[in-house]
């Protein structure tokens, strides 16, 4: 998924392996976009001390919740340890507390509070409802009683359904890459494949949106990728689905140098190859689709493999993303109430200067900027172009995009069609009724409805499937 809102810039604690790795499994995560931002900071624990009693950080972290519920903003940020005081003081943590309302609707209470575990760190998960959503709050708390984390975000998705024995597809585990440094994965098949070697079916990869993603590109009650999968593997094309890296391997980035190129592109490439070597499929007819983030990088992942033959593009940006984050703030800022507040004034600004500061050649790479991503990071996806790009690869493609998406918009699909709108091996489909998802809704898009279940539209399945045979 593209980013909508923009999260509050976050540091990695020192000390915590927890800390670190919540950190970096949540940056850039779509998780927070029901929220107006979302947080997630790490402070200095002592390793040497034990976590904190489940009962004590229980009990903590129901206070916070308190004092937030009570508008008791400077109470929070006592509670908090030095970093995330620092990094969250009481006025934005009031910005975020109070944007919650006006997209997740009235609230509605909590849940029970859970606790684990982990290292010198303790993670309590307190359930939250609201009126149009279910969010759960995660709040990690040192080994000195000290918030140290704070995130919220949806609720997370049950597991997938089990494949039914009358399922015309079956579903295996099927890794990419090798090592530790693997990534797990889902092989979607038809069934009757292996016994009919004669007849090699085609496949495609799935390349998931930006953010932490699992493999059925999960958001709320949603599944995107799992529904794509079964209902194409239902119609004799093959999937490979997969843990995106930054949600299996977030220890692979603790260095802060990385690219898009490491986070999405290595691994899809990886991916192709490790489809095209299994007993049944056409390893001359291997495709690539791309969601949101995956479309713009693509023709990329195309031109790295070179063993490619077509791309899919869903809701896929064709603007610098940099551009189309602060578009997507400045659109979410007026969804709820037709104006922009001084909170969300002050936190586009402040996206604006952020931006900037990563588009100064003078910043180190290094450098934390948009949601906490190092300024490096940022720049390897500004200089992507997927139209030129795609134009390079010369491959044949089918571009979907949903009229109701408020997140890649009609800029991106006319820029699109403005590249393609003469090639014979492009092909365009808009559908009125969907969202970024992909699953239909009525009326003006939403952020809300992400927290709707729901199902990747048949129409949309129907014509990726008959697009892949037909090539």
């Amino acid at each position: 998924m593209l980013h909508i809102v923009h999260l509050i810039e976050r540091r990695h604690g020192q000390g915590s392996g927890m800390a670190r790795i919540l950190t970096r499994l949540l940056l850039a995560s779509f998780a927070v976009l029901l929220l107006g931002a979302g947080l997630l900071l790490s402070g200095t624990t002592r390793a040497q001390e034990a976590p904190l009693p489940a009962a004590d950080a229980s009990t903590l972290a129901i206070q916070l919740l308190d004092h937030l519920d009570a508008g008791e903003y400077a109470q929070a940020e006592a509670m908090f340890n030095a970093t995330m005081a620092q990094a969250v003081p009481a006025e934005k943590l009031k910005a975020v507390w109070e944007s919650l309302p006006t997209q997740a609707g009235e609230a509605q209470g909590r849940g029970e509070a859970t606790s684990v575990k982990q290292g010198e760190m303790t993670l309590v998960k307190i359930p939250l409802h609201y009126a149009k959503a279910a969010l759960v709050a995660k709040i990690a708390i040192d080994a000195e009683a000290k918030i140290s984390g704070f995130l919220i975000q949806p609720e997370e998705a049950p597991p997938a359904a089990a494949v039914t024995e009358d399922a015309p597809y079956t579903e295996t585990d099927l890794s990419v890459g090798e090592g530790e440094r693997a990534l797990p994965g889902t092989l979607t098949m038809p069934k009757g494949v292996a016994q009919a070697s004669n007849k090699l079916v085609p496949a495609v990869v799935l390349v998931h949106g930006s953010g932490p993603h699992d493999r059925d590109e999960s958001i709320g009650p949603n599944k995107p990728f799992m529904d794509i999968a079964r209902g194409l593997a239902a119609q004799g094309v093959a999937v490979l689905r997969y843990e995106k890296r930054t949600k299996a391997r977030p220890q692979d980035f603790a260095s802060g140098v990385f690219g898009v190129d490491e986070e999405t592109t290595n691994d899809a490439v990886l991916a192709v190859d490790a489809l095209r070597k299994v007993e049944g499929i056409d390893p001359a007819r291997v495709f690539v689709l791309g969601h949101s983030q995956g479309g713009l990088m693509a023709p990329r992942i195309a031109a790295v493999s070179g063993h490619v033959a077509g791309l899919v593009l869903m809701a896929a940006p064709a603007r610098p993303l940099l551009d189309i984050l602060i578009e997507q703030n400045r659109r979410l800022a007026v969804l709820d109430d037709g104006k922009t507040s001084d909170t969300e004034r002050d936190a586009i600004n402040a996206l604006l200067q952020q931006v900037a500061t990563t588009r100064d050649v003078a910043t180190d790479t290094t450098t934390k900027t948009v949601m906490g991503m190092p300024a490096g990071y940022w720049r390897s996806i500004d200089t992507v172009d997927p139209v030129a790009e795609a134009k390079s690869v010369d491959l044949p493609m089918l571009l979907l995009q949903g009229a109701r998406d408020i997140q890649v918009v009609d800029a991106d699909w006319q820029r699109w069609r403005g590249g393609f709108h003469d090639n014979p091996k492009v092909e365009f489909k808009l559908y009125d009724k969907l969202n970024h998802l992909g699953i239909a809704g009525e009326g003006e898009g939403s952020i809300a409805e992400y927290a709707n279940p729901g199902h990747v539209d048949a129409q949309l399945i129907d014509d990726v499937a008959t697009w892949v045979k037909a090539h």
